[in-house]
């Protein structure tokens, strides 16, 4: 296995240190050639830096918190008119971020909006496109928020392999 695999981890702590816009450039490139049904590539993407719209969007859900320590939070928006795959496509382009973050010596997680509900019952979807003006035709897969994890990140291990999940031929 590549030791880039065994290096991804889900970060959620992360330190008080910027990330160049050539590392974001390198990030989002990254999620630009992930693969895609029938190449509709039906993403886009918000980088949000500014403080105050991380410390809202860290406030929707308690498994979010995290978003507002980090020092960019990449926001996975869907284009569900071009593609019925969006969001396997979207999830795709989610997988290269971890992986290209990683790459960097970075660290980030998956912060679920599509069908989730905020701390206090309301769409965590439809909250996301009013704090960040997303238009209603769009989706929100989910937010990225990217940074130097704060202390050492554990590997992977081959250990981790279970054979016992794995099925041949048949089930």
């Amino acid at each position: 296995m590549h030791e880039l695999f065994k290096k991804r981890r889900s970060v959620r702590d992360f330190q008080e240190k910027e990330i160049t816009d050539f590392q974001i450039k390198q990030i989002l490139t990254a999620a630009m050639v992930a693969p895609s049904g029938r190449h509709a590539c039906p993403w886009e993407f918000i980088l949000v830096k500014d403080p105050k719209t991380k410390d809202k969007l860290s406030k929707l859900r308690r498994y979010g918190r995290f978003i507002k320590d980090a020092p960019i939070a990449i926001v996975i928006v869907g284009k569900e008119k071009e593609s019925n795959l969006w969001v396997q496509d979207c999830s795709l382009a989610a997988g290269h971020i971890y992986l290209e973050a990683t790459n960097q010596g970075l660290g980030t997680c998956w912060v679920n909006i599509k069908d989730s509900k905020t701390d206090d019952g309301k769409d965590a979807e439809q909250a996301v496109k009013e704090i960040l003006g997303i238009p209603d035709d769009l989706r929100v897969l989910c937010i990225m928020p990217i940074g130097h994890p704060r202390g050492e990140v554990q590997p992977h291990t081959e250990e981790e392999y279970r054979d016992e999940i794995v099925h041949r031929e048949k089930w």
